[in-house]
């Protein structure tokens, strides 16, 4: 049996992590609206694939008018803190409601994505360019 994180004002809590961004991510029984930074998500993600990123799991357990989200998020670009909200919106979700696991986890939306920068490395320009070949 899993324990549901709850803070003192019975929000559900998820962390998101994706590249360099991390997502901490309040779910609340409400109406709908999702706050990102104080902002709206439209005005937050202005790009409408990071939107839709962001609101995957909502419309994939079907909680889109059921709950409203804030979310504090800080590190990297715009897509990889859609990324990491996406993730961190999921795994409160499963701590609001536990019959939202199956259609999450159906859809990829519960695995972290481990890709990262790779780092430098010495002798060449960055983590693969090196110098051009010079054979006389």
């Amino acid at each position: 049996m899993v324990v549901a994180k709850v803070s003192k004002a019975n929000d559900f809590l998820g962390t998101g992590r994706r590249k360099t961004s991390v997502a901490r991510v309040r779910v609340r029984p409400g109406s709908g609206t999702i706050t990102i930074n104080e902002r709206s998500l439209e005005d937050y993600f202005p790009n409408d694939q990071d939107r839709r990123n962001v609101l995957a799991p909502l419309v994939k357990s079907g909680k889109e008018t059921a709950v409203d989200i804030s979310i504090r998020v800080h590190g990297g670009g715009n897509t990889g803190q859609s990324g990491a909200c996406m993730l961190g919106i999921a795994r409160a979700l499963i701590k609001f409601d536990s019959e939202t696991f199956d259609p999450l986890r159906h859809n990829h939306l519960l695995t972290r994505d481990g890709r990262m920068k790779e780092r430098k490395h010495y002798g060449l320009r960055g983590a693969r360019k090196g110098t051009q070949f010079s054979k006389r």
